[in-house]
């Protein structure tokens, strides 16, 4: 049996550098970007006015109330086709190109356009001065032609969208999302709209590990649920290894009918490992499959119980996947808390225990639930964190600082 440490750096020892593809920007969203992105022009791309208004030379507004003539006006997405010196004015419009020689825009709130007939309109501006550069942004003042706006292994939001789309990538370089397999096993399982039988339990395991790698934004296969058979585990399996990543729960414990580590190595997986030193999931099994010229797919044999296959995905599988999906691992998610009732750990293995977290003036406060045991997924979920207990058996007492995981929702 190994430790929780070890068991995370075999898996990371084992995992393949990630696959890049290019997708259209729709396709982009969720995705990791595979390169650095520059941007292939000026934002803005001219000196822009920031209001509507009229663009003026700063120093000529010298008093209350100051007449200029209006010599042009630009509206957003045309050009001035002449600049403006003391004593003119050009009418403009929010994000149009100010004209050479003027130096502020006045809002137009603040100005009268006087126009008679056969003379030159005039604008009427109440305003005793203004500052250079007044409601102008200056060229390049986002970003400049040439400059990194997004960097490899960026998460892709709707903002980054907005800013490819702005750099003129319509085509994303991104890291390929892993495909991960699920499959349950066992005699008692049923599917979840299905009432069971005498000795049966709905199969909780596969929908809730498809929703995880699912979270992980990867591409998941369902594969259902599979009998406690040889045939119908080799199948199974069989199809599973296609995938970059084969998540199974149960049958790798030490029952007369846990099956699976016998039938993984039958088809060809290697075991790097079998049971890690923690509480719940010390049944943990992983290994790999290599296929030729392609990279290994991981396997993962989770337990049956769906509390220790949550905590072992989340522990084991989930860093594996972010690695596949050229997301840095980070340990951010991390922090430490206090601990606000007494606690007994007991046994030689460190406990993940499932708990609420609160922050009380600025603090952080963990309290633990009233779970029952890896099979008790009902209190497991009214939790939101993990707390770790280290290993050996000891009481914890209020006011103790404990590493916790908190778990999104």
């Amino acid at each position: 049996m190994i430790s929780v440490k070890e068991a995370t750096g075999l898996i990371a020892q084992h995992t393949a550098r990630p696959r890049t593809a290019e997708v259209k920007l729709a396709d982009a969203l969720g995705r990791t970007l595979a390169a650095d992105v520059a941007s292939d022009v000026d934002s803005p791309p001219h000196d822009k006015a920031m209001v509507d208004g009229y663009a003026i030379v700063a120093t000529d507004l010298a008093g209350d109330v100051t007449e200029l003539a209006v010599v042009e006006e630009v509206t957003a997405g045309k050009v001035p086709t002449r600049g403006i010196s003391s004593g003119q004015a050009t009418r403009i419009m929010t994000g149009a190109p100010v004209p050479a020689g003027a130096d502020a825009v006045v809002m137009v709130e603040r100005t009268e356009l006087v126009a008679a007939a056969d003379e030159t309109p005039t604008v009427r501006i109440e305003q005793p001065a203004i500052e250079t550069g007044k409601n102008i942004m200056r060229r390049g003042t986002s970003l400049r032609r040439g400059e990194v706006v997004l960097s490899a292994g960026c998460r892709i939001g709707p903002k980054e969208i907005g800013l490819l789309a702005e750099v003129g990538r319509g085509d994303v370089p991104i890291f390929a999302p892993p495909t991960v397999a699920v499959l349950a096993t066992g005699d008692e399982l049923v599917p979840a709209g299905e009432t069971p039988a005498a000795g049966q339990i709905r199969n909780s395991n596969s929908p809730m590990l498809a929703a995880l790698a699912t979270e992980c934004g990867t591409t998941v296969n369902d594969l259902g649920i599979v009998r406690d058979d040889e045939d119908a585990l080799r199948r199974a399996i069989s199809r599973g290894l296609e995938a970059d990543v084969l998540v199974l729960s149960g049958g790798v414990s030490a029952g007369v009918l846990d099956l699976v580590p016998e039938m993984l190595a039958e088809l060809g997986v290697e075991q790097v490992f079998h049971k890690v030193r923690l509480k719940p999931g010390k049944p943990l099994w992983f290994g790999l499959c290599k296929g030729g010229d392609s990279r290994p797919c991981l396997v993962f044999g989770l337990p049956g119980n769906p509390v220790s296959s949550f905590v072992c995905f989340t522990l084991f599988v989930r860093p594996a996947l972010a690695s596949l999906a050229g997301i840095q691992s980070s340990d951010s998610a991390w922090q430490k808390a206090t601990l606000t009732e007494p606690f007994q750990q007991r046994g030689d293995r460190p406990t993940y225990y499932p708990a609420v977290l609160r922050y009380v003036d600025g603090r952080a406060e963990v309290t633990p639930t009233a779970w029952k045991g890896s099979a008790d997924l009902r209190g497991f979920a009214e939790g939101d964190c993990l707390v770790l207990f280290p290993a050996p058996e000891r009481r914890f007492e209020p006011g103790e600082l404990l590493d916790v995981l908190y778990l999104a929702r």
